[in-house]
């Protein structure tokens, strides 16, 4: 029972961490910012939050770096908007899973043309004999 009630706080913190994060006018924070996951410990004193922004490295290092100097004004909208008893210090970690999967995606269909192009070849090569 204890679990379940667990896994329901970590998704409502993970719901008003992200309508928090897309909430912030602050422009060093890239559009396409995701709250990927979030690890909360059983006290909810600390909670590691997984982010995901798809952008080249440099505004990402700057994204996270501004979140996490952000923290402090991000648990407290966070406090107003929910009702725990503590509410937990935020810990922000970059997830690349995303991006890795992007980055695979783009391999993948790079493959399939070529592999589509080499078919293309080998039919005119067929045709032409």
């Amino acid at each position: 029972m204890a679990s379940h009630r667990k896994d329901r706080t970590d998704e409502d913190i993970k719901r008003e961490l992200s309508a928090i994060i897309r909430g912030m006018k602050d422009p060093r924070i890239p559009l396409v910012t995701t709250v990927t996951s979030i690890k909360v410990t059983p006290d909810l004193k600390y909670a590691k939050v997984f982010i995901s922004i798809l952008d080249d490295e440099d505004k990402i290092l700057e994204g996270m770096k501004t979140l996490k100097a952000a923290a402090p004004f991000i648990r407290h909208a966070l406090a107003q908007k929910l009702n725990l008893r503590n509410t937990p210090e935020l810990t922000f970690a970059s997830d690349t899973s995303m991006a890795y999967g992007a980055h695979i995606s783009k391999i993948i269909n790079e493959l399939n043309i070529d592999v589509g192009e080499n078919q293309e070849n080998d039919d005119d090569a067929k045709k032409s004999e």
